[in-house]
C-alpha cells in the first residue's frame, strides 16, 4: 500500500515538529505564560528536549521569553493566527460593513490586521470620491506609527507597542510623530477615546479615522478605517465619520464574539 501525505502513516510525521506543536498548544487563555517545568509536564517531554525546542521557537519569533524566565506566544505566531482568522471569516464578515462605509461617505474603507512588520491591509472598498490612494492596496504593509489603522493596532497591542517604540521611527510628513514619548501619549489617548484620527501624518493631503475590532476575550483582531481627502476628516463632518467607523467596528466585533460599548464621541 502506498502512503500518502494526508494519511496516518507514521513515516510522514516529523517528531520534532509534532513536539513543537504540543508546546504551542499548551498555551491558552488561562495560561498565557508558562515556565520550562510547566511545559515539560503539560507535554510529557523531558526538560532537555523541551528546553531545546523552546529555544528554537524563541529564535523563530513564535515564542518570547520574559525576564522571569517564562514563555509566551510571540507576535509572529499572533500574526499567523490573525491571517488565519482573516482567511476563514473576518473578510467575509467585514465586507458589507466596508462597502456601506465607502458608499455612505464616498471615501475608501479599509480592513487591516496586525503583521510582523506593520499593519496589513487585507481588504478595501473605494468610495465615489475623487481621491484614491493608489499605492495602498490589499497586501500593503503600513508602519505602525502613522495612519489611523496602524496607530489603532499599536495602541491596543502592548507587545507591538513596546517593540515598535523601542526602534527608530521614520518621518513620512511634517505631521508624523517620531518622538516615542509623544507617540506614547497619543496611543493612550486612542485607547481612552476608542478611535484614531489621522491628519496628514502618513500622506500629505490624506486623512483617516479608524476604530478597533475585538475578538473573544477583548483582544484586538483588526481595525476598520476610512481614508480620503483630509478636508473630509476635519470640522463638522468629522463627527459623523467617527460615529460611522466606530459603529462598523463594533458590529464586526460583536460578530466575532465581543460586545463594544461605544458611549459618546468626545
Amino acid at each position: 500500500m502506498t502512503a500518502t501525505a494526508g494519511g496516518d502513516d507514521a513515516k510522514n510525521l516529523v517528531n520534532s515538529v509534532r513536539r513543537a506543536g504540543q508546546l504551542l498548544e499548551a498555551f491558552d487563555q488561562g495560561h498565557p505564560a508558562l515556565g520550562l517545568t510547566e511545559l515539560a509536564d503539560a507535554t510529557g517531554l523531558n526538560k532537555t528536549t523541551t528546553h531545546r525546542l523552546l529555544a528554537t521557537l524563541v529564535r523563530m519569533g513564535w515564542l518570547t521569553k520574559t525576564v522571569e524566565g517564562e514563555y509566551k506566544i510571540g507576535m509572529k505566531l499572533f500574526s499567523l493566527g490573525s491571517i488565519a482568522l482573516a482567511g476563514f471569516s473576518l473578510r467575509d464578515e467585514a465586507r458589507p460593513l466596508l462597502l456601506e462605509l465607502a458608499e455612505q461617505f464616498g471615501d475608501t474603507a479599509y480592513l487591516m490586521i496586525p503583521g510582523d512588520g506593520g499593519a496589513v491591509v487585507i481588504d478595501l472598498f473605494e468610495g465615489s470620491g475623487p481621491l484614491t490612494v493608489k499605492h495602498i492596496s490589499v497586501g500593503t504593509v503600513l508602519p505602525y506609527h502613522a495612519a489611523a489603522g496602524p496607530m489603532t493596532i499599536l495602541a491596543y497591542l502592548p507587545e507591538v507597542r513596546e517593540r515598535w517604540l523601542s526602534g527608530p521611527l521614520e518621518r513620512f510628513t511634517d505631521q508624523t510623530v517620531v518622538n516615542p514619548g509623544v507617540l506614547a501619549g497619543q496611543l493612550d489617548k486612542i485607547r481612552a477615546e476608542g478611535y484614531t484620527i489621522s491628519d496628514e501624518d502618513y500622506l500629505v493631503g490624506v486623512g483617516a479615522v479608524a476604530a478597533p475590532v475585538f475578538g473573544r476575550g477583548g483582544v484586538l483582531q483588526a481595525t476598520i478605517s476610512l481614508g480620503g481627502p483630509v478636508v473630509n476628516f476635519r470640522g463638522s463632518h468629522l463627527l459623523g465619520v467617527i460615529t460611522g467607523v466606530r459603529e462598523a467596528a463594533a458590529t464586526l466585533s460583536s460578530r466575532l464574539g465581543h460586545a463594544v460599548d461605544l458611549g459618546e464621541v468626545s
